[in-house]
């Protein structure tokens, strides 16, 4: 039992020492060559960096659609069609209050939803041609496709990031209508995926 304990530690080491090895060379070979900011762009699509804020022009450029009610304001940054038949919807959400926002109201009435807590599961898009609601996806257990705000919601004079994934409309629909909780709509308009 000893000598199997002593060889699984052995095996772990090493492989642990070939995922650092393999992170450090991936490092290192960026294709870089003198200039710092040329083979940096390895971030991953989902994490979003503080250094390098695009200008302030450049931000509003990307908003597709920003709506507003009291002290929240919420933006629609992307909205892309998928080849797998899903639409997903980025965006910020901004609390311009004094106090901390909580998301509750936005994560709908079905009781299935409750188990999300307070998350952007309320939300749905509108086709007006083809008079069709399309509501977030879910996986098996009922868990939405979109942000959980971590704490419940946005601190007061705070910004986060929020995405929410539906079922795409009809090949035609280009424009629809973005809802969640008691925000008026914003109409969209719709990309296709690369």
């Amino acid at each position: 039992m000893k000598l199997l304990r002593t060889a699984t530690g052995r095996t772990m080491g090493a492989a642990a020492l070939a995922a650092g090895l393999l992170v450090v060379s991936t490092g290192c070979s960026s294709g870089g060559g003198d200039d710092p900011d040329k083979g940096s762009s390895a971030s991953s699509p989902g994490k979003r960096t503080e250094d390098k804020a695009p200008p302030k022009d450049e931000q509003e450029a990307a908003v597709l659609a920003e709506v507003k009610s009291g002290d929240i304001s919420l933006a629609v940054t992307s909205a892309v069609r998928d080849e797998g038949g899903f639409v997903t919807l980025n965006g910020t959400v901004t609390n311009n209050g004094g106090e901390f926002w909580m998301a509750g109201d936005w994560r709908g009435d079905e009781s299935e939803l409750n188990g999300n807590g307070p998350s952007m599961a309320g939300a749905s898009l509108v086709d007006s041609k083809a008079k069709k609601k399309y509501l977030v996806l879910r996986d098996t257990e009922g868990r939405c496709l979109c942000t959980k705000f971590e704490g419940g919601g946005v601190d007061s004079g705070k910004t986060t990031d929020w995405y929410a994934q539906f079922p795409a409309p009809s090949g035609d629909a280009t424009e629809v209508k973005f809802q969640v909780g008691s925000m008026p709509p914003a109409t969209i308009q719709l990309s296709a995926g690369e």
